[in-house]
């Protein structure tokens, strides 16, 4: 078995990125990878401007706070107004040019307007409240790096430098489906012995949630017909095959047996719990990857193997999630035989709670954590313990 390292060591050698691009619009960006760097061709902010609804004034001429000095104009955001006359003040408000000569903005709490002056209460210093152009982005500046993953602050930050579209990778298509005759679609009724189908659900809005194109070709018998044909077909569409099931060692497991009957395996097996069932393989141009079918295990493997792979075949650069040193409200003293993920939740006094059952059945401990508890092999914990905990906003976003 490959150590969780050694595994996704691999699998990140094995991500091929998608090299055709596009162009899309900013605001239909979101989620996409850019696909090459993109520079500033304007200075943000154009001009000084003021950070303060106020008056701008020079410091020189305020001596003493108590200070009185005639308001000689107002500027308005949008609006370049005339140069500051020496011992008057300009009403200004925030986002608008500072005039020359003006050297601080003295904000509107610290004045009081008597007729056609302004009363000065506090001294300023120079520069103060004043955003100098270009403190955010000089014309020429690279803004943004080919391989960034495009959230809302991107998206913002290209249109603050008037960049209207985006070249970006085209989507990663990936496929998927589940084996098992005990699955049963949700809204139909449950036979003895079945169950419902909720790894459709949770690998479906994993996949989705990444942006890739999603291929949901839903249940296939387990017969090793079936299987191969759903294999063949999706392999022929998508560029990723992700399945959830049949790739343990059980005689109705015919997932993996398919794989090696129409293309390879690669590797079988990671020495982790939950999720020791885990098959990396290639079907014609596709990437297989065969997840455990119980619905933890399926959670956990995606969000540590599969999604940084997934984002590394997307163009992203930076696929890697971090980690944290967290300490622990709890004990555990059961020393295992393989690295262990648990899920666990940050309390109100900043410390780890466990989930009291970390079976790899049950759905709920992954609903109700907020992350998980990286404990190495044979590793115990006492409660103030220092642990090593990976966060869900750094495994689903």
């Amino acid at each position: 078995m490959l150590s969780a390292d050694q595994l996704l060591d691999a699998l990140l050698e094995r991500a091929r990125s998608v090299t055709q691009h596009e162009t899309v619009p900013v605001a239909a960006a979101f989620g996409r990878v850019l696909a090459a760097p993109q520079t500033s061709g304007v200075t943000v902010p154009p001009l000084d401007n003021s950070a303060m609804d106020g008056y701008a004034v020079r410091v020189a001429d305020i001596a003493t706070a108590g200070v009185k000095l005639p308001v000689s104009q107002r500027i308005l955001a949008g609006a370049v107004g005339a140069p500051l006359a020496p011992g008057s003040a300009a009403r200004i408000f925030t986002g608008a040019p500072v005039p020359s000569g003006a050297d601080a903005v003295v904000m509107q709490e610290y004045c009081g307007v008597e007729g056609e002056e302004v009363a000065i209460h506090a001294q300023p210093h120079v520069g103060e409240n004043i955003r100098r152009a270009g403190e955010d982005v000089r014309a020429g500046d690279e803004v943004l790096a080919a391989g960034t993953r495009l959230g809302a602050a991107e998206m913002g930050l290209a249109a603050s430098v008037g960049l209207a579209a985006l070249p970006v990778f085209r989507k990663l298509r990936v496929a998927c489906f589940f084996t098992g005759d005990e699955l049963v679609t949700p809204g139909e009724a449950l036979a003895p012995g079945q169950i419902y189908n909720s790894n459709r659900y949770t690998l479906t809005g994993l996949i989705a949630g990444l942006g890739c194109e999603l291929v949901d070709l839903g249940i296939v018998p387990d017969t090793p017909e079936a299987t191969e044909a759903a294999l063949a077909r999706a392999a022929r569409v998508a560029d990723v095959v992700i399945t959830s099931g049949g790739v343990s060692v059980g005689e109705a497991d015919y997932v993996k047996a398919a794989v090696e009957k129409l293309g390879r395996v690669e590797m079988w097996k990671v020495a982790m719990k939950p999720g020791k069932p885990l098959v990396y393989g290639r079907v014609g141009e596709a990437d297989f990857v065969g997840l455990p079918g119980n619905p933890v295990s399926a959670f956990v493997t995606f969000c540590l193997f599969v999604r940084p792979f997934l984002l590394k075949r997307m163009g992203a650069a930076n696929v890697l999630y971090r980690a944290f040193a967290v300490q622990a409200d709890f004990a555990w003293r059961k020393p295992g035989t393989r690295r262990e993920f648990l899920r666990a939740r940050l309390q109100a006094n900043g410390k780890l709670a466990l989930f009291p059952n970390q079976s790899s059945g049950v759905l709920t401990s992954c609903a109700w954590a907020d992350g998980l508890v990286d404990l190495a092999i044979g590793q115990t914990i006492h409660p103030g313990d220092w642990v090593r905990f990976i966060p869900f906003s750094e495994l689903l976003a």
